[in-house]
């Protein structure tokens, strides 16, 4: 039997969770993880991905409920949700998308105050037996590799260059 190490997990699954919002640039945000920052919304590696290149995209302002959002920021959010699927399907090559939000700690929110958009992209067999029966995720690359592979494209768009 095959066994994969992944001790920095343990530390954040232990460890005491830091006060504050982790998406707030006023509180404990990781500025490491951010790939673009618009005007009412920004984009974020996520710290624990689900596969290589999982993003959110996620409202500058502090947000709990979608239905508060002004139409500025829902409207950068979806643009944002755009130019992120060029960015992964030009730099990564996925085969396919989600795209989606977890709308209350029921329905699966690990940050539910401050709302959030993911885009995970996915490969044919990116999944295989060890979420299944082990319940372990592989991720093959670092997520700070993945950052420095798409932050030249968020730049070049930043800069108004075509992507």
């Amino acid at each position: 039997m095959e066994t994969i190490i992944s001790p920095w997990r343990m530390a954040y699954i232990t460890g005491k969770k830091p006060d504050g919002c982790i998406f707030c640039k006023s509180s404990i945000r990781s500025e490491e993880l951010i790939l673009f920052e618009g005007e009412t919304a920004f984009i974020m590696m996520n710290r624990y991905p689900y596969t290589c290149g999982h993003l959110m995209i996620i409202p500058t302002r502090h947000v709990s409920v979608l239905e508060d959002l002004s139409a500025e920021e829902s409207s950068e959010i979806f643009r944002l949700v755009g130019v992120s699927i060029r960015i992964l399907k030009k730099a990564m090559q996925p085969d396919g998308m989600n795209i989606g939000m977890n709308l209350g700690r029921a329905a699966g929110a690990g940050v539910d105050d401050h709302i959030h958009m993911h885009i995970v992209p996915r490969w044919s067999g990116d999944t295989n037996f060890l979420s299944v029966v082990g319940d372990v995720r592989v991720i093959p690359e670092d997520v700070s590799e993945t950052w420095e592979r798409l932050v030249p494209y968020y730049r070049k768009y930043l800069s108004g260059e075509p992507i």
